[in-house]
């Protein structure tokens, strides 16, 4: 397996910078961050390190990694944690990849196969697993159903609004209230529900959507303006605004996120992080986010607005359709202690396997 491909660290922030004694100490810190979530002394250090050095100059390291704004002391421990800066650098420059095993591929292969399955619980399946293999939140950012429209309907709900019903050729119904302009001339919604459905021919919505634009633009639809307005708002407001936007969020595994947490702000955090996640917006926030590299995006504690105060990481990756256009997203939200090692090429493999099954 190729070493993933990840977001960049920000500039003046590389190991370079450091001589082999300070990268040396800070990459084992922060593995022992991660794998116990304490605080770690001078004196573990000068124990598990192969450099021969004093716990005393130990400490003058940390000094110097402390100013440097890498790590800090957590209340009046003597032990130091890594900031998210620190965790930056470490995940940009110091953290090694191993390649995933054979039967570690197979397994996540498998497990995302969609044989007799449909594309949302295989979806839905591949974010279980990776929130087991990660032991944090598994997130799949799923794209938006294609499937061909069946029967399109507009209902009067009195007060200048209407209701417009979509039905799935494999039975999903959607729902959605928009504004009628005023003026709107009696039998309109029952013009606009039988021109859209005299076009539906096995149509997606957004096929069906760029041909009523066309019509519409052509002044080809036999509709009178403000009943054209209606339809383009009805199309539009199922389509979630533009052709090919919408989607919806699969989370799995979001207990493991309130784990050991002692104190109920932390609890609070993480349940309003649960709200912000559910909104139309922030799932278009996530596809975008994925969207600016070309593998594995990681994002570590204030880094992202998304988490503000939470001490939560994501590392996400995007999957592509048979078209090699960007559809959705698959990762996971943790500690900002994840184990990067191992999340990262998980992360990277199970976006490739959706990749394929998307072509």
């Amino acid at each position: 397996m190729q070493t993933p491909n990840f977001r960049a660290a920000p500039p003046n922030l590389t190991s370079t910078a450091m001589d082999s004694r300070s990268t040396s100490i800070l990459r084992e810190l922060i593995q022992l961050y991660v794998a116990t979530g304490e605080p770690v002394g001078s004196r573990t250090l000068s124990r598990r390190l192969p450099l021969n050095l004093s716990p005393a100059s130990i400490r003058n390291v940390m000094q110097d990694l402390e100013e440097a704004g890498l790590i800090y002391a957590p209340h009046t421990s003597a032990g130091r944690l890594p900031t998210d800066r620190g965790l930056r650098l470490f995940v940009d420059g110091l953290l090694e990849f191993g390649a995933l095993p054979e039967e570690e591929r197979e397994a996540i292969a498998a497990r995302c196969a969609a044989h007799g399955r449909s594309l949302q619980d295989t979806l839905a399946e591949a974010g279980q697993m990776l929130s087991g293999l990660a032991g944090a939140a598994g997130l799949v950012v799923a794209p938006k159903a294609d499937a061909a429209v069946k029967h399109v309907e507009f209902v009067g709900l009195g007060l200048n609004r209407a209701l417009v019903v979509l039905v799935s050729a494999d039975g999903q119904v959607e729902n959605r209230v928009i504004e009628l302009p005023p003026g709107l001339p009696a039998g309109a919604l029952m013009q606009a529900t039988n021109y859209l459905n005299a076009r539906l021919r096995g149509q997606t919505l957004d096929g069906l959507r760029s041909g009523v634009d066309a019509e519409i633009a052509a002044n080809r639809t036999a509709l009178d303006a403000l009943t054209n307005q209606v339809v383009e708002s009805g199309l539009g407001v199922l389509a979630g605004g533009a052709p090919g936007a919408g989607g919806s969020l699969i989370l799995r595994g979001q207990a493991k996120l309130l784990q050991n947490l002692d104190h109920m702000a932390r609890v609070q955090e993480i349940q309003s992080l649960f709200e912000r996640l559910e909104a139309q917006e922030t799932v278009l926030k996530l596809v975008e986010m994925a969207q600016r590299g070309e593998g594995v995006q990681i994002f570590i504690g204030a880094e992202n607005a998304l988490f503000n105060a939470a001490g939560l990481s994501m590392v996400v990756a995007p999957f592509r359709n048979g078209e090699e256009k960007i559809v959705g997203a698959i990762g996971v939200i943790g500690p900002t202690r994840l184990n990067y090692g191992r999340v990262i090429p998980v992360v990277d493999y199970t976006a490739k396997v959706l990749s394929e099954l998307m072509g």
